[in-house]
């Protein structure tokens, strides 16, 4: 029951991968998208549209008819491909599937440190919600200090923050399995989805070749 359940959850996780980067990809190269998501103001209501999503789907989950769930995750893997598109225009293409072959080998690790130990790693969610905070904080403050200093500390923090979600997400799949609802792993989808975006995007800020 668990394996097949967490599978559900990879092949979930998956899609919504795959619904994003091809979305990216797709509006990267077509220069009349771009130019409306980025050029009119519409990429700040895709990121509210985001925050929505995950919020209902967080919140409400266990309420939602599964095919209901299903097609908001995938509407939000949509939305995130939108907003996700700029890494195609700033970063070369070779440095971004380097770095997303990294980002899986990263994510396969901790993800497997997860499944295996013992720790529980409950007992972490404070701090690991408390730093998480202090992240975005720390984000948010940077958009006006435009800081480089303070954008490699906070992606290098962010990195190793979300190697340890990583783990901590994939040991709480294992609780869920024993209830192992479509609703569930579609919720445990979207937490690894994000952790794997998350890795990506920093290891991008870290390590990522731009465009000239």
């Amino acid at each position: 029951m668990e394996s097949k359940f967490i599978s559900k959850v990879f092949k979930w996780m998956f899609v919504g991968l795959l619904i994003t980067f091809v979305t990216a990809y797709v509006t990267a190269t077509t220069q009349s998208i771009i130019d409306f998501v980025f050029g009119t103001g519409f990429f700040y209501v895709l990121i509210i549209a985001e925050l929505v999503i995950v919020t209902v789907l967080a919140a409400r989950v266990n309420k939602m008819e599964p095919t209901t769930a299903k097609l908001l995750f995938c509407a939000y893997s949509i939305v995130s491909g939108l907003t996700f598109s700029s890494i195609f225009v700033l970063y070369e293409m070779a440095s971004i599937v380097f770095l997303f072959m990294v980002a899986a080998l990263v994510f396969g690790l901790f993800a497997f440190v997860g499944a295996v130990t013992k720790i529980d790693l409950t007992r972490f969610s404070t701090i690991i919600m408390m730093s998480l905070l202090g992240i975005v904080i720390l984000g948010i403050v940077n958009i006006f200090l435009h800081s480089p200093s303070l954008n490699l500390f906070l992606s290098w923090i962010g990195l190793i923050l979300f190697m340890g979600i990583t783990a901590y997400d994939m040991q709480k799949l294992k609780r869920y399995a024993s209830i192992g609802t479509d609703n569930l792993a579609i919720l445990g989808a979207l937490d690894l989805y994000l952790d794997f975006i998350n890795i990506f995007i920093k290891l991008l800020n870290l390590f990522g070749k731009r465009r000239d």
